[in-house]
């Protein structure tokens, strides 16, 4: 009789451990080496910095050292600790609104509380800039209600440390709402009407249940802002705020040192590594296991009263501060200067972006695909490989350009090296003059992002599922196919997600590494905002906005598919 397995490829014989020990191993061995692959290829430019960091560097370094650097230190220290506490505070709350309650108008809440992602914090900075300034309209509206006048009176200034917190959380906190509200709405629906039957408050059961279990996807969306918040140069660099990244590029740009610039980078990654190993060092014992998902229940709690009003009034006030409202300001300024700013080459740049941000999301999520599912088969023994690919999201942007152009470089001299010796036309800049670069950066950059997402779903597939499918005789790729990608499908769509849109923002990278004659969107953005031309760069800042729409509504529909 022959076999109904769906896993068993053959379908003629029951499973025997023997018989298919030797491919298994191979399948292992397979996976191990594309994961040790994927982990060198991008390591390789955090590599470069390290290399280059040996160097000397006279008495720059100590006199950075001796002067600025501790204040410095503490500057990114107290950016990075405000951006998590306040990305905390926003993000979670809503994400438990949206999962677990009741309110009107959610559909429309669920994607467009993520919108804020699509926005570079600069350009945020710059219209709070406009907005909260002695000239802006808010002060010239309450010189007008309070008849001061002059600078008699005291006004918070926009421009300072908490400025550049406030601003930078508004646009990361969906980096913890994407993650959370994930992880609310896949938690175990039985756990959650066991703490009904026992009259748990919807408070009581979401901070004795609901929290905690979300504690690792929280864990990766806050890790997520803090190196994000700890790379950003042109928020801090509006608001005069010196941190670390702007120590690198005064070292780079202002006293052409690559090496003490690189010195400063090797500083910044040890101290992220260090946190992030902290952290997930104390929660290495909790295993969380879900199978049944609550958002397809009808367990969802109905607000009223006062409840529905303060929760509204948290979510739309999130929603109008971090995007509708600075989106409006842009639509104003685009519809003013839409002659000046409609050009061919604003859609050449707009074209360019796209280019550069598709094959960076699929790249990076297969990356994560590769390294996470080689930890998952050969029980963790690979972990380092899933790691390393993901330290080239704390190294600042302009730092790994550099860590990327010293290898590309090197490939494209030996190109033209080997060409010369075969007495064939050397191909040129193949490498380091093409999009190859900024993509490759892209990868390195923004792969962390796509690891984290995918860690976090993988980790709620029980073992006992694995063990399952190699018992039907399920082969370790196919129980891939089969068994685990209709399971993490929405980590994946969540993946990609971020990586398209942090590529489409990415500024500091692409810069450095754009061929001749070669604009982005994020660079076509700055250039206009750095000259404080606002108005111009208005239109291209609406388009990255609505670049992200799509694969935003497609990340909710599939949260809100049934299982």
């Amino acid at each position: 009789m022959k076999s109904d397995s769906t896993c068993n490829g053959a379908g003629r014989r029951p499973f025997n451990g023997l018989t298919h020990h030797q491919p298994a191993m191979r399948a292992h061995h397979l996976w191990t080496i594309g994961a040790a692959i994927s982990a060198l290829l991008l390591i390789s430019p955090v590599l470069s910095v390290f290399w280059s960091a040996q160097g000397e560097t006279g008495d720059l370094f100590s006199h950075l050292y001796d002067t600025v650097l501790p204040v410095y230190a503490l500057n990114t220290f107290l950016l990075v600790t405000g951006v998590m506490c306040l990305s905390l505070l926003l993000g979670v709350p809503c994400a438990w609104l949206m999962a677990m309650c009741r309110l009107p108008g959610e559909k429309f809440l669920q994607w467009a509380l993520v919108l804020p992602l699509a926005m570079p914090g600069y350009i945020i900075g710059y219209v709070y800039t406009d907005w909260l300034d002695y000239a802006g309209p808010v002060q010239r509206l309450l010189r007008k209600l309070t008849g001061w006048q002059g600078s008699g009176y005291w006004f918070p200034d926009i421009r300072t440390l908490p400025g550049a917190v406030f601003v930078l959380s508004l646009v990361l906190y969906p980096y913890v709402y994407l993650m959370a509200r994930a992880a609310f709405m896949e938690q175990s629906v039985s756990l959650l009407q066991s703490a009904r039957l026992l009259r748990c408050s919807p408070l009581k059961s979401f901070w004795r249940i609901s929290l905690p279990l979300a504690r690792p996807a929280i864990a990766v969306g806050l890790s997520l802002a803090a190196m994000e918040a700890l790379g950003d140069f042109g928020t801090v660099s509006l608001f005069a705020v010196n941190t670390l990244t702007t120590a690198v590029y005064d070292t780079w740009l202002g006293y052409a040192n690559l090496t003490a610039a690189a010195k400063i980078s090797a500083i910044m990654l040890i101290a992220v590594v260090l946190l992030l190993s902290g952290e997930r060092f104390s929660r290495r014992r909790q295993k969380l296991f879900q199978t049944h998902y609550a958002a397809h229940e009808n367990i969802r709690y109905p607000l009223h009263g006062w409840k529905k009003i303060v929760s509204l009034i948290w979510c739309w006030g999130i929603l109008l501060s971090g995007f509708l409202l600075p989106l409006i300001q842009l639509g104003l300024y685009t519809w003013d200067y839409f002659a000046e700013s409609w050009t061919p080459a604003f859609q050449t740049y707009a074209l360019n972006s796209l280019k550069i941000s598709f094959p960076a999301a699929i790249l990076a999520t297969m990356v994560a695909v590769v390294t996470n599912f080689s930890c998952r088969i050969s029980s963790g023994r690979t972990v380092i490989f899933m790691r390393l690919s993901s330290l080239g999201y704390a190294v600042p942007g302009t730092v790994l350009a550099i860590g990327v152009l010293a290898p590309v470089l090197t490939i494209d001299h030996w190109l033209n090296d080997m060409a010369r010796l075969l007495n064939w036309q050397p191909p040129g800049l193949l490498l380091s003059g093409s999009m190859f670069a900024l993509v490759f950066a892209m990868v390195v950059r923004f792969s962390a992002v796509a690891t984290g997402s995918v860690e976090s779903s993988l980790g709620k597939i029980s073992p006992s599922m694995d063990m399952a499918a190699r018992v039907m005789g399920c082969h370790v790729s196919r129980m891939l196919w089969r068994v685990h990608f209709p399971l993490i499908r929405k980590g994946l769509l969540v993946a990609g997600l971020l990586v398209f849109l942090e590529s489409m923002k990415e500024l500091n990278a692409a810069l450095l590494l754009r061929p001749f004659n070669f604009e982005t969107l994020a660079t076509y953005v700055y250039n206009f905002a750095s000259d404080e031309q606002l108005e111009l760069a208005a239109l291209p800042a609406i388009l990255l906005v609505l670049a992200g729409l799509i694969p935003l509504i497609i990340v909710n529909r599939s949260l809100e598919q049934t299982h």
